[in-house]
């Protein structure tokens, strides 16, 4: 069916994206996956091809084009090739937001022109060990000093992806206690400089996959923050992580939605070069039929990330809507590629093989963004039960 969210930019785009990482990412991929990274200038390249600019305002460097779409094309063309931009998602797709809406003018004039040019590459930091998807149970603290000029961080967190090539990181900390009442006030967030003293990466953690993105833990021993790195209005944090979630976890709904369509056409083209029992594994009845299970599965998905690509532009995607594509498209993603594993047979579990490092990216779509039985507790509750 043809699909209406994409016009001809997104086409044209689309193309430029696909040559680009023909070109510059499939002949090196191989070796990202085994450094754990990719090479920073990369990120430089995607800044020159204007990847990083497309939704920033053109007075910053950026084209201004405030549509997630993009984004979308983006996942859905590194999916089909099998490869990944690194940490790159999460520099566009999880902390712009957060500079797009909550930075003053002098803040976006000091930080998004080198955001656009990936010069100056961003993570984002709210998990800690032990808290999990409990932000309002977070325990890293940052204190202003008494002549007001500057915070002083401490804490950890974990699972930060981009924490080990990020030179600014959004930092979630606690300002001002929690009390029983309200255990969410008092978070604040700062765009906190990773050349800091006291600012430290701990371990780079090995993944299951994503193995192009880097992931770390952080540390902060008494880190000096100016006061002019506040990201938004001290305490005001929660209010802020929750309304970017529903972009967030429509991001992962896209990515899980790409690389099963991915995943149907890696196992088509495999099955029909295979022969086993002097016969193509093409035309046996039940890799027919899996397959057609397959693409049901996709085309659902594609119906339910177009149309909450459609409702975050018009400014209508809802927490539980975005909860609901997230929830649906990863546990069908799930089982849409491990049916396409089964049928590559042994070599479906040898990573030389995409269909295997599908396998192993697409585990943490039900994790990430909140897990699946947090999505559930969403849906539930807008359902009033």
């Amino acid at each position: 069916m043809r699909r209406t969210v994409f016009t001809e930019d997104h086409e044209a785009f689309r193309e430029t994206v696909r040559d680009f990482i023909a070109a510059e990412v499939v002949p090196f991929h191989e070796e990202w996956r085994e450094a754990g990274a990719v090479p920073r200038e990369f990120y430089k390249k995607l800044g020159a091809l204007g990847v990083f600019g497309i939704e920033v305002p053109e007075e910053y460097g950026g084209a201004g084009r405030r549509t997630f779409t993009f984004q979308a094309v983006l996942t859905e063309e590194c999916a089909r090739a099998g490869v990944s931009f690194g940490s790159a998602g999460v520099h566009t797709a999880l902390c712009l937001p957060y500079l797009l809406a909550y930075a003053t003018e002098e803040q976006k004039r000091r930080w998004l022109p080198p955001f656009v040019s990936g010069d100056m590459m961003t993570a984002i930091a709210m998990t800690e060990p032990g808290t999990g998807s409990d932000l309002a149970g977070m325990r890293t603290t940052a204190r202003l000093s008494g002549d007001g000029t500057h915070y002083v961080l401490n804490g950890a967190k974990t699972f930060i992806t981009g924490g080990v090539q990020a030179d600014r990181v959004l930092v979630c900390a606690r300002t001002a206690p929690a009390t029983p009442e309200d255990r969410r006030g008092g978070l604040s967030i700062l765009v906190v400089d990773a050349a800091s003293e006291g600012y430290a990466v701990g371990r780079k953690l090995e993944k299951l996959g994503l193995k192009t993105s880097d992931t770390a833990e952080l540390s902060f021993t008494d880190v000096k923050v100016p006061a002019g790195d506040l990201l938004g209005e001290e305490g005001k944090a929660f209010g802020y992580l929750t309304h970017n979630l529903p972009q967030e976890r429509l991001g992962i709904a896209v990515s899980a939605y790409a690389q099963s369509a991915a995943a149907v056409r890696f196992a088509t083209e495999y099955v029909r070069d295979r022969t086993v029992f002097g016969r193509s594994v093409a035309s046996f009845q039940n890799t027919k039929f899996v397959l057609a299970d397959c693409r049901a599965d996709v085309d659902a998905m594609e119906a339910v990330v177009d149309r909450a690509l459609e409702a975050h532009d018009a400014g209508e995607l809802s927490a539980a809507d975005a909860a609901s594509a997230k929830l649906f498209t990863t546990e069908r993603a799930a089982v849409v590629i491990d049916k396409c594993l089964q049928l590559h047979g042994g070599y479906g579990y040898m990573m030389e093989y995409p269909i295997a490092r599908l396998y192993a990216d697409t585990r943490v779509t039900r994790i990430y963004g909140g897990t699946s039985e947090v999505m559930r507790s969403i849906i539930a509750k807008s359902m009033g039960l």
